[in-house]
């Protein structure tokens, strides 16, 4: 034994190199085994540059040594990742997708608990209005309570979220898998967002509120 041998980049499980594989040379294998075959034949070019124009002199080499109208399947993992990619955005598009319904639902389920507040308070917004309170102070404050409900739901996902992959490492020590800094900021803002567009509606309608009104609600 001189060395060991392993792969450079992940081959997405299709190589077939292992823990029990060597490697030997022809004329060693021929020792071995009876019929002079090479199936199959793995070629390693110096730079990745190379590996489009090395995948096309393989597959020219292999037909003209042989019979004429022979052909060879010459692969290399470009089209492996270039599927990959593939079902990455296709996933990506699906999880978009997903959560955008997840949101429009979550934000519908806020509208409907800041609207059940609203009614329940009128006769406290008709004494704050009573005792001076403007509109947009109204307004901003039950936009500030619907954006605090969606910011406190959104930090518990991302606090789940976060979560999963940290047990993951303690588990399978090694595996890790990356957290995005960026993807949390956009998390709380999204909440942020949606506690802001779906709250509108209820704290609008409390601004509109007449206070004579208000305050003889019961």
């Amino acid at each position: 034994m001189i060395g060991a041998f392993k792969e450079k980049v992940s081959s997405f499980g299709l190589s077939e190199l292992s823990g029990e594989s060597i490697l030997i040379p022809v004329t060693v294998m021929s020792y071995f085994v009876p019929v002079e075959r090479i199936d199959p034949m793995y070629v390693q070019a110096r730079r990745a540059a190379d590996v489009p124009a090395l995948t096309a002199d393989v597959r020219q080499i292999l037909e003209s040594r042989h019979r004429n109208g022979a052909r060879y399947l010459v692969e290399n993992l470009t089209a492996i990742l270039d599927a990959a990619e593939k079902i990455a955005l296709v996933m990506t598009l699906v999880l978009i997708v997903v959560s955008a319904i997840a949101l429009v639902i979550s934000g519908i389920g806020i509208m409907n608990i800041m609207l059940v507040t609203v009614t329940e308070r009128t006769r406290e917004i008709g004494v704050r209005m009573a005792v001076g309170a403007a509109r947009r102070d109204i307004l901003e404050q039950f936009l500030l309570e619907a954006v605090l409900i969606s910011v406190v739901g959104g930090g518990a996902g991302i606090l789940l979220g976060v979560a999963l992959p940290l047990s993951v490492r303690l588990l399978v020590g090694n595996l890790n898998i990356p957290i995005s800094a960026l993807s949390i900021a956009i998390a709380f803002a999204v909440s942020a967002l949606v506690g802001l567009i779906f709250g509108l509606l209820p704290a609008s309608r409390a601004a509109r509120l007449n206070p004579t009104e208000a305050l003889r609600w019961e």
